[in-house]
């Protein structure tokens, strides 16, 4: 009776799953015509393009194959901006959701196996049902790593960003040009944010566009406002010959100064919820030193 129920169960479950893929393989697939278009663009050649079928791993052919097969509304939300700058490929992250959401798919089924062989048996509905929470929750799992991973990766581009301010106001005042100031600050550093700028400065030397709007589109595409701000600067300064010294100097200052604050309102965050357990500790000691003269005096009455 038992293998049965679970033959039938696990016979149910590929029949529903053959079902949802024919109908998801003859919805016809509408591809992104912004991404198509970015992907053609000269200027936008990066490395979240797909990466050649033979250098591809197992979850890129899947998220390939995905992204032809699949319909574009099934993702529901494609957070761009943080798989660019964690230079996460489109089909990497498609394989990873479809991925994480067949294992979620398949974890209760087998843990309702393994509680049925010891004699806990489940009703069908239950492991059923947690398949489908589960592949749903995990389905989202890759899109909540990305946010959180873009979020310390522009943390520290802000914090690398300050000294390339610094050192980029050093080589004006040394009396270097824009672009030349700009390319020298970059090879400075051997972290991946300057490796980042050197990358794109010297995309920009050859598409011959200017280095602010180089570095314009690339705050654009990777949401850094204090990138688009120090674009702005550099474009001032490369048209109208301004003197950015100064400005790039306050402008360094202000961002440490801000991300200071940040960690100071981060650490007093910390320190506010550290004294929570610390109350309820001394409450609990008060109430062990109290409770015996409390049960003496009420035992005597």
């Amino acid at each position: 009776m038992t293998t049965g129920l679970q033959l039938a169960l696990a016979s149910g479950a590929l029949v529903a799953l053959g079902v949802v893929l024919l109908v998801m393989r003859l919805m016809p697939a509408e591809p992104d015509l912004a991404e198509a278009l970015s992907r053609l663009t000269p200027t936008r050649g990066r490395a979240r393009s797909l990466e050649s079928p033979s250098a591809a791993t197992g979850k890129e052919r899947i998220g390939v194959w995905a992204m032809k097969a699949l319909p574009p509304a099934l993702w529901v939300r494609t957070p761009t901006r943080e798989l660019a700058i964690l230079r996460i490929p489109l089909a990497r992250f498609y394989g990873d959701k479809l991925t994480f959401a067949g294992l979620g798919l398949v974890i209760p089924p087998l843990l309702a196996w393994f509680f049925d062989l010891i004699g806990l048996g489940f009703p069908v509905a239950i492991p059923a049902l947690a398949s489908l929470g589960l592949a749903a929750v995990m389905f989202f799992m890759p899109n909540y790593n990305a946010v959180d991973d873009a979020r310390k990766a522009r943390l520290e581009f802000s914090r690398a960003l300050g000294a390339y301010i610094d050192l980029v106001a050093l080589e004006r005042n040394n009396g270097s040009g824009v672009r030349q100031a700009m390319e020298l600050a970059a090879e400075v550093g051997d972290s991946w944010v300057f490796t980042r700028l050197s990358e794109e400065l010297t995309r920009s030397r050859w598409s011959g566009l200017p280095p602010w709007d180089a570095l314009h589109t690339l705050a654009e595409e990777l949401g850094l406002p204090e990138l688009d701000d120090f674009a702005d600067i550099m474009r001032l300064s490369g048209e109208e010959g301004a003197s950015v010294y100064a400005t790039l100097r306050a402008r360094s200052a202000a961002m440490r100064t801000a991300m200071l604050n940040d960690e100071i309102a981060e650490a007093n965050a910390v320190g506010e919820r550290m004294t929570i357990p610390g109350s309820l500790l001394g409450v609990i000691f008060m109430a062990l030193l109290v409770a015996p003269s409390l049960l003496r005096m009420f035992s005597n009455t």
